[in-house]
């Protein structure tokens, strides 16, 4: 077991990696709708709307480009650490305004992407990253 914590260990960038692989995609796909159609972004507004947020309009549009800049950002890992900040944010003002009386169920997409973004928080994007692209 010692040569598999060993090879783990020296290998955890892989994982950060597929962490913001998986979040960043996650992100994207789940405002690109919303981006791409005026429709799509009106639907999401008057659901804001109707969950009481205030100026529902305004909302739909900070919280979908916040996801889709910040699912970029999280997967190119830049900035990686800012990106995960201002999305902790946006997933808690979802689960305090739209999720809370949801089932655990009905939470789990948002709780992972919030639990996602406080790793990513605190680990930054690791050695796969634009950062480290960019200082060679």
């Amino acid at each position: 077991m010692d040569k598999i914590d060993i090879w783990l260990s020296s290998n955890r960038d892989i994982g950060l990696l597929a962490l913001r692989i998986f979040i960043g995609l996650r992100l994207i796909y789940g405002v690109a709708d919303n981006v791409f159609s005026q429709e799509q972004m009106m639907e999401f507004a008057h659901f804001l709307e109707a969950n009481n947020f205030p100026l529902p309009t305004l909302s739909a549009i900070v919280s979908v480009y916040v996801q889709l800049i910040g699912g970029l950002l999280i997967l190119i890992g830049y900035q990686i650490r800012l990106a995960a900040a201002v999305l902790i944010v946006n997933f808690l003002v979802a689960l305090g305004m739209v999720h809370i009386n949801d089932t655990v169920e009905g939470m789990t997409p948002a709780l992972a992407m919030l639990f996602g973004c406080i790793t990513l928080l605190f680990t930054g994007a690791g050695k796969y990253s634009s950062k480290s692209t960019f200082t060679r």
